[in-house]
């Protein structure tokens, strides 16, 4: 039996950026199940909608990360 094989750096961004949308898709729907309520406070759908702005802009610095701009 061999050893686990150790993940480079790209792969843990990989995997760090898929946990990170998932968290954006569950806000998201979070954030619309409040809506549709009609009960929700403001307050907290704001908090809510500013999570999912921080994990979009997490996500958009991973992504950069891995793909860097090319100069052509």
């Amino acid at each position: 039996m061999q050893p686990p094989k150790e993940m480079n750096h790209e792969d843990v961004l990989r995997v760090k950026i898929g946990v990170l949308m998932q968290e954006h898709r569950d806000l998201d729907d979070a954030i619309a199940a409040l809506q549709e309520k009609g009960t929700a406070d403001p307050l907290t759908l704001k908090r809510l909608k500013k999570q999912k702005l921080a994990l979009k802009d997490q996500i958009q610095k991973i992504q950069n990360e891995l793909t860097p701009d090319i100069i052509a």
